[in-house]
């Protein structure tokens, strides 16, 4: 039993440790990833044609095509994406403005370019496929004083210098953009974790008491395990939502500020007109975005 506690509660820490560090290690770990399945590739599958006419053609590919698979990857599993989406469908991004949706571009296409980025610049320091792709065209012997097998380790090492400066220069201007301070700024992303964790772990509880519901309707039973028998014994019926609230909390949002009090998300500006009874504000200010 105490190993079982002392596992639990290096889980819980290091569990906070990650959602305090969200983005940070989500990117190292992407990097990561990203280093293995190329180092994995050059070992196991990389092999130049040595044939006139096709050596660029490959090599290119084997650069730019699983860079471009990463970055669409990376779009379609960043939850921005999907908010822009929903954004454009329910209000028609009328209410986006323009450093609004510049700003929430380029988190969105930050967070997406960070796999290719890494694909791109390790396949230039390993340099295979960049030899193999100008190995037709270039002749090392032609370069005088040039080390041999150079080229490639330098325009690696030009683009991590580029992409670092670039990177520092966003965060530079994203802090003095911002209207917050840095600690409020760090109270803001350990909202939106917990709130988006708890949001999840409630409407899964909602949803499985709103399904029983209805099965019991149907049937005059519901066959339920202990654990949900418990659970749901522990919450009021549970009502079906209705699609104007669902609506309201969906969608892109930036930070904004009721009488002197932050909103830190839709749901918190949803909640916080629903408190206040104040429908006419709800109807107003729910479609504003910044």
């Amino acid at each position: 039993m105490a190993a079982t506690a002392l596992v639990t509660e290096n889980f819980k820490f290091v569990s906070l440790f990650f959602k305090s560090k969200d983005v940070m290690i989500f990117n190292g770990l992407i990097a990561l990833g990203t280093v293995a399945s190329q180092t994995a590739y050059n070992v196991f599958a990389f092999e130049c044609p040595c044939s006139p006419g096709r050596n660029y053609l490959y090599g290119l590919a084997t650069i730019g095509a699983p860079a471009l698979a990463f970055f669409l990857v990376g779009i379609m599993m960043n939850n921005s994406t999907w908010d822009l989406v929903s954004e454009c469908r329910l209000r028609s991004c009328r209410k986006l403005s323009g450093a609004s949706a510049f700003a929430l571009l380029g988190t969105i296409v930050g967070r997406g370019m960070v796999a290719p980025i890494t694909w791109v610049v390790f396949s230039l320091l390993q340099g295979q496929a960049y030899m193999c792709a100008f190995s037709e065209f270039v002749d090392p012997g032609t370069l005088e004083g040039f080390p041999s097998g150079q080229g490639p380790k330098l325009t690696g090492w030009l683009l991590v210098a580029v992409m670092s400066v670039t990177v520092f220069l966003m965060l530079c201007l994203k802090r003095c953009s911002s209207p917050l301070g840095y600690q409020q700024e760090n109270y803001w992303s350990q909202y939106r974790s917990n709130e988006k964790t708890l949001f999840q772990r409630t409407a899964a509880v909602h949803a499985r008491q709103l399904a029983a519901e209805n099965v019991k309707t149907f049937f005059g039973f519901v066959a339920l395990d202990t654990d949900e028998k418990e659970q749901l014994a522990e919450h009021q019926s549970a009502g079906p939502i209705c699609s104007t609230n669902w609506n309201r909390v969906t969608g892109v949002y930036l930070y904004r500020e009721n009488k002197g009090l932050p909103l830190y998300s839709r749901l918190n500006k949803w909640a916080t007109y629903s408190l206040e009874n104040n429908v006419e504000a709800m109807e107003k200010e729910m479609d504003v975005i910044s």
